[in-house]
C-alpha cells in the first residue's frame, strides 16, 4: 500500500570487531557469491546448530534494486541533446507499457504509493459523496490517512490469517447504505481476495478498491490483483517488487474515473485531461477563463519526471523474472520452518512475495523476544508488527481522530502486531541463508541463542479516550 520499508542493519555487538573488517563491498561480493561456492543445501541442513547460530548473513530488507542495467538506461536519456526531465513522454510510454502488464485501460503514475492512495480517495469522494470505507487495521498508514482527509469515516475490520488481509465475512457484514467503498490491503504479496466477497461487492453495488502496493504480480483465479476494483494502487518505493526510487501507480477501467485522477495529479487542471470533449466543455461552461488555466478540482501536485519513469520501463522488463524468484524465495523459507512454532499455512497460490513473513504459532513473547535477538544477531534486518508495523488501531493519529476505536477488539490483527515479523526478499538472496536462518529460527523454542536478557514483552493496548475531532 508497503510502502513503504525503512531502516539501518541492526549487528550483533559482539561481533563489531568483526564487522570492522570487511568493507561494503566485501559484504555485496560475499552476498553475490554464486551458488557453486555455496555450501550444498543438504550439509545446510544437517549443520550443527551452534554453527548455523554464530553465522552472520549481512541480510538486508533491500538489495541492489537500482541496477546498473536502470543506470545506464539513464545515463542514455541524459545523453540527449536537452533532455526534458519533467513529466512527459518517458512517463506516458511508462503507464502504457504498466496499463499492459498488469491488464487495465488506464494508468496514471505519481510521485508516491501514499500519493496514490490519496487521489484514489480524492477521486472517489468527488464520485461518491461522503460516507464510510471499509478498512483493514493490519495496512499502512497512507490507506487510511487517505480515507480521513478525503472526508470518509474508516470502518475497521480484522484479518484473515491465511492471508493477512481483510476477513472477507467481516467485510460483508460491516456493509451498510453508508459504504462507499471496500479499500482491500494485497498484504506482503499475498492475495486478499475470495470469489464470495468479489462476488457480493459487485451484487451489492459496492466499489472494491485495491491496494496492491506491496503484491506487484499477485494473482486471483490467474489474473492479477489490481484488476478486479474500480481503482487499485501500486507502490514503486526502493524496497517493492521493482523501483522508480519513489513512485506510485493508479490504475482503473473506468473512463471517468481516470480523467478525475488525471487532473487532480495536476492541481486539478483540466487541461491534463486525454478528453477533448471534457476540455471543450470546461471551455464552454467557463467562458471567462483562460482555457489552459481551468481547475476542476482543489487538488494536488504528485506528478513524478521522466527520470523516474525511464527506470520504472528499464524494471518493468524484468519484474516478472524477479516475482519467480521471490515466489522460490518464501517457499523454500515455509518448508523449512517448524510449523510447532511458526504459521506456515498462508494461502499462497498466485503471491507474489514482498517479504518473508514469519508469524509465531502462539503468543509467546519469550519466543519473539528471541527470535528478534536472533535476528539481529544473524545480520539480518526486520520489521516487527508486519506491514505498516502492526494495528493501525493502536497509534496516535487514529485514537486521536477516532477514539471510539480503542473499543474494538480485533484479535488477529493484534498477533500479527506483536508476534509478526518480515524479513526481506529479493533476488540477490542467496537460498543457502534462508536454510541457515531456518535452522536457527527452528532451534530457539527449545533452546534459544540468548545469553543476554530478553527484550521485555510488549505493553498491552491501554485506555485511551479523548473527544473527537476532525481529520
Amino acid at each position: 500500500m508497503l510502502q513503504r520499508s525503512h531502516g539501518i542493519n541492526v549487528r550483533r555487538e559482539c561481533e563489531r570487531e568483526h564487522h570492522s573488517k570487511h568493507t561494503d563491498g566485501d559484504r555485496a561480493q560475499r552476498i553475490m557469491t554464486s551458488m557453486h561456492e555455496r555450501m550444498p543445501v543438504s550439509d545446510l541442513v544437517s549443520m550443527p546448530h551452534d554453527a548455523a547460530t554464530w553465522t552472520d548473513l549481512h541480510w538486508p530488507l533491500m538489495y541492489n534494486n537500482v541496477t546498473r542495467q536502470d543506470l545506464d538506461a539513464l545515463i542514455e536519456f541524459l545523453h540527449h541533446d536537452i533532455p526534458r526531465l519533467t513529466q512527459a513522454e518517458q512517463v506516458e510510454a511508462f503507464e502504457r507499457e504498466w496499463s499492459t502488464w498488469l491488464g487495465v485501460k488506464h494508468s496514471v503514475f505519481v510521485n508516491s504509493g501514499s500519493s496514490a492512495n490519496l487521489l484514489t480517495l480524492a477521486a472517489l469522494r468527488e464520485h461518491t459523496g461522503p460516507g464510510e470505507i471499509i478498512v483493514p487495521a493490519l495496512t499502512w498508514v497512507s490507506d487510511i490517512a487517505a480515507v480521513l482527509h478525503c472526508g470518509f469515516t474508516p470502518v475497521f475490520v480484522d484479518s484473515d490469517p491465511s492471508t493477512l488481509g481483510m476477513d472477507p465475512e467481516q467485510v460483508l457484514a460491516k456493509v451498510t447504505s453508508k459504504t462507499r467503498a471496500v479499500f482491500l490491503t494485497h498484504v506482503l504479496g499475498l492475495n486478499a481476495l475470495t470469489d464470495e466477497l468479489v462476488g457480493e461487492l459487485t451484487a451489492r453495488g459496492i466499489p472494491l478498491i485495491e491496494d496492491a502496493c506491496e503484491s506487484h504480480g499477485a494473482t486471483f483465479r490467474g489474473r492479477k490483483v489490481g484488476t478486479f476494483g474500480l481503482l487499485s494502487n501500486f507502490s514503486f518505493y526502493f524496497a517493492h517488487h521493482m523501483s522508480t526510487i519513489e513512485g506510485g501507480m493508479i490504475c482503473t477501467d473506468d473512463p471517468e474515473l481516470y480523467q478525475t485522477v488525471r487532473m487532480m495529479r495536476s492541481h486539478g487542471l483540466v487541461r491534463e485531461s486525454t478528453s477533448e470533449e471534457l476540455k471543450r466543455a470546461y471551455a464552454r461552461r467557463y467562458a471567462d477563463l483562460h482555457p489552459d488555466f481551468i481547475f476542476a478540482f482543489p487538488a494536488y501536485n504528485v506528478r513524478s519526471t521522466e527520470l523516474n519513469a525511464v527506470i520504472g520501463r528499464s524494471q518493468l522488463r524484468r519484474l516478472d523474472a524477479n516475482i519467480a524468484i521471490r515466489r522460490r524465495n518464501f517457499q523454500l523459507f515455509l518448508d523449512h520452518l517448524d510449523p510447532d512454532l511458526f504459521r506456515t499455512d498462508f494461502q499462497i497460490e498466485g503471491n507474489s512475495n514482498y517479504a518473508l513473513i514469519l508469524v509465531l504459532q502462539r503468543p509467546d513473547p519469550v519466543l519473539r523476544d528471541r527470535v528478534a535477538q536472533a535476528l539481529r544477531g544473524c545480520g539480518v534486518e526486520y520489521r516487527q508488527g508486519l506491514s505498516g508495523g502492526g494495528n493501525q488501531l493502536r497509534q496516535p493519529y487514529l485514537r486521536h481522530r477516532c477514539p471510539s476505536v480503542d473499543r474494538l477488539n480485533l484479535p488477529v490483527v493484534d498477533h500479527l502486531h506483536f508476534y509478526g515479523f518480515y524479513l526481506g526478499n529479493y533476488p540477490e538472496l542467496p537460498p543457502d541463508h534462508i536454510l541457515t536462518l531456518c535452522r536457527v529460527l527452528n532451534g530457539l523454542g527449545s533452546t534459544g541463542i540468548c545469553t543476554r536478557p530478553m527484550i521485555s514483552s510488549l505493553p498491552k493496548k491501554e485506555s485511551v479516550h479523548v473527544e473527537h475531532r476532525s481529520a
